[in-house]
């Protein structure tokens, strides 16, 4: 893919510089493998933006376009496509270069292995019988399918039998985080947030409802709630293996 260019798209924020970091580590990453021969980011609500990245890739034939984002919803589907003038999942622009649409990060089968693999690092050594898994999505009402990518891990992993429980909760929509109470009966209660970056949303917004009072760096230690143990992890959208996902999510679309 010498003369084909990668655009990681990402959500940014306006109030959380760090919101970028993960897609911005991923792209480093995948630069430094010399996979493409340009690799850039664009956000929604940071620089460079979106609409900037029309004008960035010059000499590349192709452009494969990965939303660093976790599920299909509004923004893979309206906003990204409004802003990058794409035509579906094929476009070919004016000067003959072709933009290949890819699918989000979320939706690849690597998912349930991060989540797993997140879950068993920040309650490591507990017993998983009377443990409950709740992966955390932000859920909205601008699009019914944000909520899908949460829907479809949870029911990946509850099939495995490997905890008493296992919750897709949200933030916005029902069931949400904040009844984490009632929804789970188990002793030890481990959170997983399925999000692309630990910003506003997992450093207080999560750590709130959960009813977690500290404030800061609230990941790696087992919280006492109501004589239940609750273990909450960072987002997994900053595991290093996302970078492998996104290549992957292009050689998806190649085949």
């Amino acid at each position: 893919m010498r003369d084909s260019a990668l655009l990681i798209v990402g959500h940014g924020s306006t109030v959380n510089p760090d919101s970028s970091a993960p897609t911005l580590a991923h792209a480093a990453e995948i630069r430094r493998r010399k996979i493409f021969a340009q690799v850039d980011c664009a956000f929604w609500k940071e620089e460079p933006s979106l609409r900037d990245s029309l004008s960035i890739f010059r000499d590349a034939r192709e452009v494969y376009v990965v939303p660093n984002f976790i599920s299909e919803g509004y923004f893979t589907q309206t906003v990204i496509p409004r802003e990058l003038e794409l035509n579906g999942s094929l476009t070919k622009r004016e000067n003959g270069q072709v933009w290949k649409y890819c699918e989000p990060v979320g939706s690849h089968p690597m998912m349930t292995e991060l989540l797993l693999q997140r879950a068993s690092e920040i309650g490591r050594d507990v017993d998983l019988a009377p443990t409950s898994l709740l992966i955390v999505a932000h859920g909205t009402d601008l699009n019914e399918n944000s909520a899908v990518a949460a829907k479809r891990e949870v029911e990946r992993i509850r099939a495995l039998g490997k905890y008493a429980e296992v919750l897709n909760v949200y933030m916005e929509e029902a069931p949400r985080v904040s009844d984490w109470r009632t929804l789970t009966k188990s002793q030890n209660v481990i959170v997983v947030p399925f999000f692309i970056s630990d910003g506003l949303h997992s450093y207080e917004d999560i750590p709130e409802l959960l009813g977690i009072e500290k404030r800061g760096d609230v990941f790696g230690e087992p919280y006492k709630i109501d004589n239940r143990l609750l273990f909450y992890a960072p987002s997994i959208g900053t595991d290093p293996r996302f970078a492998d996902i996104i290549v992957a999510q292009v050689e998806n679309f190649r085949t």
